[in-house]
């Protein structure tokens, strides 16, 4: 069965302000995917949840049968296990959609790991606001 380990994060600067999602895809202790992709400005629950729906569409091209999501967000982790119900409109139509996603698979597990943990993802979230302020900071502005 192809299987795949994913870890997935969100950043935002000011929440909202401007975020980016990281995942890293792996198989068998080998990274099959990196993605650093920035989404706009959004909150962080917005961009946790927009990394896990980039992660899960990707092992879905990538024809995994079973995924084991990686996040450090206590909310998004608590939500998809139905602990914690949805109640913010946009996090729900989110939520849905990772729910319909995660439905594709013959075997879905997440788990909430400490940050520390996550750094990788953390990175690939960070670098993709990062490089996007940098196209739009005016000729002369240093960040």
């Amino acid at each position: 069965m192809r299987q795949f380990e994913i870890y997935i994060d969100g950043a935002s600067k000011g929440n909202p302000g401007h975020a980016g999602i990281g995942v890293i895809i792996c198989q068998d202790g080998q990274v099959l995917r990196n993605i650093s992709s920035y989404i706009g400005k959004a909150t962080n629950n917005v961009a946790e949840y927009t990394a896990l729906i980039y992660a899960l569409q990707e092992a879905l091209v990538l024809k995994a049968e079973s995924v084991n999501i990686n996040t450090d967000s206590q909310l998004l982790y608590r939500q998809m296990r139905r602990d914690y119900k949805v109640r913010h409109p946009l996090i729900f139509s989110l939520y849905t959609q990772a729910r319909h996603l995660a439905s594709a698979f013959k075997g879905f597990n997440i788990k909430q790991i400490p940050r520390e943990d996550n750094r990788g993802a953390d990175k690939l979230a960070t670098r993709a606001v990062k490089q996007a302020l940098k196209k739009t900071a005016p000729v002369g502005y240093l960040i």
